[in-house]
């Protein structure tokens, strides 16, 4: 099936890392009888397991097993088949969750979480891992059901969890965040530290989006909330998909009405303007640390900057 990355008109973000992927989700198949029975039967399934939020990875690829492989655990999950063009091509993929890591599938220390491998993964293995990682965390956390309290069982392929006392069935959930490069009249950009983050660490603003809002609404009171900054304007620049544990980062640059920023101490610690000639000369000195490589704060800070923060700021402009 064809990248529909490659036939969109993407945001001006472009292709964010984990918004990656190489695998046709096939959801029509999921409803099938014994479904899940005859790929776990198949030699040619391969098998992506899971541990605590770990995958086993060789020469920065994940080792998809064969069913054969390992002994068949509670949850299983069918995540798609794998586009032409990639490794294992046509080939159906399942996610085995496993308790913990084992070490008859790969040495433990081969074992990695999402944040620390992703930018090393292609777009097949990047695009498994993330899906792998939010729909192990959803059945982790929505064991039982809401309305009654008995235990649920998983159904549809793992993408539906039903419960035998009451017949409701519930479905994996995912919860929106907005995140704002809030720019000044300067061409500054404001970033914050977190109070539950080391000192020295500084991102842009972000928080959850609440029932009955929309995303331009959130943009301004988070970032309200947060710095006392009045934001005008909100543009929409990508999104991303961020399962730690559940949750799709919503990028959004918009101009501040004023720069009197003061944190609310109780998410913000501190808050800082940067230019962007002061934000090279204090991460290439180490005074402070920004948002990793694979997040898209990291890609709306490199936006806004140029490029990317080791080299030098030029007069480029996004």
């Amino acid at each position: 099936m064809t990248d529909p990355l490659r036939t969109l008109v993407l945001p001006p973000l472009g292709s964010l890392p984990l918004s990656r992927a190489a695998t046709d989700r096939d959801g029509d198949a999921r409803t099938a009888e014994h479904f899940l029975e005859d790929l776990w039967a198949s030699a040619d399934t391969r098998v992506l397991p899971l541990a605590r939020g770990k995958a086993p990875v060789v020469d920065s690829a994940l080792r998809l097993l064969a069913p054969a492989d390992l002994a068949r655990p509670d949850v299983v999950v069918y995540l798609g088949r794998v586009d032409e063009g990639s490794a294992d091509a046509g080939r159906r993929v399942v996610l085995a969750v496993l308790e913990e890591e084992d070490a008859a599938v790969a040495p433990l220390d081969q074992w990695f979480g999402l944040r620390e491998i992703a930018a090393s993964l292609d777009a097949r293995d990047t695009g498994l891992f993330v899906a792998g990682a939010a729909i192990a965390n959803w059945h982790a956390t929505h064991t039982h059901c809401p309305r009654c309290g008995a235990a649920t069982v998983p159904s549809h392929a793992g993408w539906v969890r039903r419960c035998p006392r009451d017949r409701s069935e519930h479905y994996p959930r995912t919860d929106p965040a907005i995140i704002v490069s809030v720019i000044d009249d300067d061409d500054r950009i404001l970033l914050g530290s977190a109070v539950a983050w080391p000192e020295g660490r500084y991102s842009t603003l972000a928080g959850f989006v609440e029932p009955g809002e929309s995303l331009e609404a959130a943009v301004v009171r988070e970032v309200g909330e947060e710095s006392g900054i009045e934001v005008l304007s909100p543009e929409y620049l990508g999104s991303q998909p961020w399962p730690f544990p559940a949750s799709l980062m919503l990028g959004f640059t918009a101009r501040a009405a004023h720069t009197n920023a003061v944190p609310d101490g109780e998410e913000m610690r501190s808050l800082r303007w940067f230019t962007r000639e002061e934000l090279f000369a204090e991460v290439r000195d180490e005074k402070i640390v920004v948002a990793g490589g694979v997040s898209i704060a990291r890609a709306m800070i490199e936006r806004w900057y140029g490029g990317p923060l080791d080299e030098e700021p030029s007069g480029a402009r996004p």
